[in-house]
């Protein structure tokens, strides 16, 4: 499978971002009972702080929860770069995650490879688009797991 081009991860980008703003907005609202949900798959809200600005940053993410953790995928649609919210977790892993009504502090880390290992089957159970976001990305980048604990 061929990575995105540049046009098309341009266009996607938009709408992401458009949709998120929208949906991060409703799910807020309603506590998580309306729009909890992307493709099928229920999302959380991640907040996390931005890496240049040092503001607040909020973005829907499909989650799993695994172990007493929630499991977030850095994939952005199997772009070429890794998302923003993921460089912001490198600069500053404190982060909140709110999942329906329940929110929690919680700090980041990306997944070992063991983890990776035992994650991405558990992971494509969830949602069979990673699959195709990583052959997409093969040769250009690895897209990250990243875990969040209390």
């Amino acid at each position: 499978m061929k990575p995105w081009t540049a046009g098309q991860e341009k266009l996607g980008k938009f709408f992401i971002k458009r949709i998120g703003k929208w949906q991060t907005k409703v799910y807020e609202l309603t506590g998580g009972r309306l729009w909890n949900k992307f493709l099928g798959v229920q999302c959380a809200i991640l907040t996390t702080t931005g890496a240049k600005t040092g503001l607040p940053r909020k973005t829907p993410l499909l989650y799993l929860e695994h172990n007493n953790s929630v499991v977030m995928v850095a994939s952005t649609g199997g772009f070429s770069k890794d998302p923003f919210w993921y460089k912001n977790i490198l600069a500053n892993p404190s982060v909140h995650v709110q999942i329906k009504n329940r929110k929690r502090n919680m700090t980041g880390r990306t997944a070992s490879a063991e983890e990776r290992d035992e994650l991405w089957p558990l992971l494509d159970e969830l949602y069979e688009g990673y699959k195709e976001y990583r052959a997409r990305t093969k040769g250009v980048r690895e897209i990250q797991i990243v875990i969040f604990d209390e």
